[in-house]
Order: C-alpha cells, then structure tokens, then sequence
C-alpha cells in the first residue's frame, strides 16, 4: 500500500514565522535546507540563517554515526566563525544507509536510477546527527536519530518519472521522504522529520537544556504539517534512547 500520510505537504509555503524567545539569544540554523528551516519554523522560535559550507567527503573507516556526527558538529563551529556570542547554533547533516553504504548526492540521473533501484522493496536507514552550539560558553550538545525506512517495491516507469523531475539530483539517496506524486515509503515507524533532515523532538529537547524552549508544541505542529502520527515522539521528549 502506498504511503500517502505526506500528501499535500508541496502546498506548505517554505516561510519563518517570527516570534521572539529572548532578546539576548540568537538562534542560528546552519543550514539552507527549506525543510530545514519549515521544520525549525514549528517551534515559533526567531532565527536566522547562516549557510555552513563543509567539505563533505567520508573518512576513511568512518562509520555512519561518526560522520553524521562529525560533519553536523563542523557545520556549527564553520557558522560560529562569524557568530555573536550570543548565539546558539543549529546543525544538522542526514545521510542515507544501505547496510554500511553511505548514499550520498547522484552525481547524474543514472546513478539516481541505481540508487533508487537499489533502495526499491527494501528497508535502509537513515541517520540525522545535530550539534547545538552555544557560542557564549563553548557549550556542544550532540543528537543521534536514526529511523528505519522501509520503501515500496515502485516500478521503473515510476523511477524514470521521478528522476526526470529533477527531485532526486540534490537528495541523499536520490529521495526525497515528502515527495507528494513518488510517495516512496512504505510505511514509518520513526521520526519522520529526522528523514527531512531535522528531528524537531530531539532539537527541542536539546534547546531546553540550554534554557531556549519551544514556543509551541512541537510534537503537534509537526505530526500536522506532515499528516504523521508520530511513535516515537513522546519517548524522545522524555529523553529516552530510541536509536
């Protein structure tokens, strides 16, 4: 059956709802993802932008925990660069997993064709790290998701159709999760808005700690805009582990 619980998310403006959370805190997201940003929105928190610019490449033996993690963390301090010292810094790298295979970017539309044939019938992972950076004190606070991601056994014709669109060229994977017309999962049982590139329960549990709640509530907001019942959200806010 397809999975048609993302419908109609293509219809959502990519905009920031501004609302101020304390005049002495910056919020800075170290990302120019546009769900990156409609996903932050959720929160009602003021913020801005800073495009992180990092070289991206695997180190060798590096494991998909480790490079999430790592490249997450030098998005943050790459942003911290120019920052005020008021700032907390948001940042966030997701990759795809096929087993131990990182799938990064297609480098053209066949190697997209391959991805997509390969991940098609299958479950894979995804993996969303996130450091927060409190430039004040120095202060890192690191968050590992990682959602199973079953797909569904779609057809060739549906993969043509769907590269031919452009969509893959700048998804891991050559994917994107809310795609209304490809609707490529299955089913989930996971944070879904970590496989958008940002795990908002995560996020907002990680600004608490630094005294930087959410002005709304975020599990709500986010299981509206992408038509999801989400699992696992309480069980994150709670701080457990669901890795």
């Amino acid at each position: 059956m397809k999975n048609n619980h993302i419908a109609g998310l293509s219809s959502q403006k990519d905009c920031v709802r501004i609302l101020c959370v304390n005049d002495e805190i910056i919020l800075l997201l170290a990302s120019n993802s546009p769900r990156r940003k409609q996903l932050l929105a959720l929160g009602n928190w003021d913020f801005n932008i800073a495009v992180s610019d990092v070289d991206e490449s695997q180190v060798n033996g590096e494991t998909p925990q480790e490079y999430v993690s790592r490249l997450a963390q030098a998005k943050a301090l790459t942003a911290a660069a120019k920052a005020l010292r008021e700032t907390i810094i948001i940042g966030s790298d997701t990759a795809v997993v096929d087993g131990n295979e990182i799938l990064g970017k297609p480098k053209d539309e066949e190697n997209a064709r391959r991805m997509l044939k390969q991940l098609r019938g299958r479950t894979h992972q995804v993996f969303t790290g996130m450091a927060v950076y409190r430039v004040d004190d120095g202060s890192m606070l690191t968050e590992l998701c990682v959602t199973d991601v079953p797909m569904r056994a779609y057809s060739d014709d549906e993969i043509h159709a769907y590269v031919k669109t452009g969509d893959p060229m700048d998804k891991a994977g050559a994917y994107a999760i809310q795609h209304p017309e490809f609707q490529p999962v299955e089913s989930m049982h996971g944070c879904y808005a970590s496989v958008m590139g940002l795990p908002m329960c995560h996020l907002a549990r990680t600004l608490r700690k630094l005294n930087t709640p959410p002005l709304a509530d975020v599990p709500s907001a986010c299981q509206k805009l992408l038509n999801y019942q989400c699992p696992v959200s309480s069980r994150i806010l709670r701080d457990e582990n669901t890795t």
